[in-house]
């Protein structure tokens, strides 16, 4: 039987900052296959490959159109994973409003879109009972950019930040700050082929009078977890909520409401980080699903 051949795609800016790819690298290896680390902005023979993975492409927020044309044509000459329908629905966080109509716990959320003033939004946001700080970010994203907490007082200085989303023709969304997040951090739940594999824990990131980001993605303060039975509940639901078949990987983002109940803050379905470094064997696990589809 042939190599399976995998490309470990990633983004010129994310290659040598990826931290999963070695262990990914190695594991695909040692399972049996040919692997090459390619980026998806400089030109490759997509069709020699069984398998384009997507890893770490992490400037295509910033490069939407340019990235959804670049899935696309590689989608027509070899298997892209996660799939193209998966990568369009989970690029944008409108997605948040699907998972909510099918009663998966979320964070509220609320969206402002290109044409629209955002203060009346705001205002509406700011109208829910015990809420005293906010978060604008982008509807496409990655890495907090352009993320930014605000107290109720600076109503006017969040009303510039995502104005100036807005004119970029960026739709911009308004979530409360729940404070539990700076003390029990974010949990993030990784599946492979819907089937839970570990856990890590980020510490809170957002802090007032701080600006977004400049770098690809923000500094993570990352530890393993044990996730407890609420957020393997809400985890397992989010995955049956998607409007298609369950994909190679997810990576589903929690922290809790003001009741201290888990729910969901993102759901990573293109190019989440995988943590294998904080979960003896994650690696290899992937690594062999991985395989399985190649052969298939």
């Amino acid at each position: 039987m042939s190599k399976p051949t995998i490309a470990l795609v990633t983004a010129v800016a994310a290659r040598t900052r990826d931290e999963d790819l070695p262990p990914l690298e190695s594991a695909l290896r040692n399972a049996g296959a040919d692997v090459t680390i390619a980026e998806w902005d400089r030109p490759h023979d997509w069709s020699r490959f069984d398998i384009a993975l997507l890893r770490s492409t992490w400037d295509y927020p910033q490069r939407l159109l340019e990235f959804l044309y670049w899935a696309g044509a590689v989608s027509r000459v070899t298997k892209l994973l996660n799939p193209l329908p998966v990568v369009k629905w989970s690029a944008d966080k409108h997605y948040l409003g699907d998972l909510e109509k099918t009663k998966v716990p979320t964070v509220l959320t609320r969206f402002v879109e290109p044409g629209e003033l955002p203060d009346q939004r705001i205002a509406e946001l700011l109208s829910q009972p015990d809420l005293d700080e906010f978060v604008v970010k982008p509807a496409v994203g990655a890495g907090s950019r352009d993320a930014q907490r605000f107290g109720r007082e600076e109503r006017e200085d969040a009303a510039r930040h995502a104005l100036r989303m807005l004119t970029e023709k960026r739709s911009v969304l308004l979530q409360p700050y729940l404070s539990r997040v700076d003390e029990h951090g974010e949990t993030s739940l990784i599946y492979f082929e819907g089937e839970f594999s570990h856990a890590i824990r980020k510490g809170a990131l957002l802090k007032r009078k701080e600006g977004p980001t400049t770098e690809l993605f923000a500094k993570e303060a990352i530890t393993a977890r044990v996730p407890d039975p609420a957020e393997l509940k809400v985890g397992a639901r989010a995955l049956r909520a998607l409007p298609f078949a369950t994909p190679l990987y997810a990576r589903v983002d929690l922290i809790r409401d003001q009741q201290g109940d888990p729910v969901v803050l993102e759901l990573e379905l293109v190019e989440p980080s995988l943590f294998f470094p904080f979960a003896v064997g994650s690696a290899e696990k992937f690594a062999a699903a991985v395989v399985r589809r190649a052969r298939a």
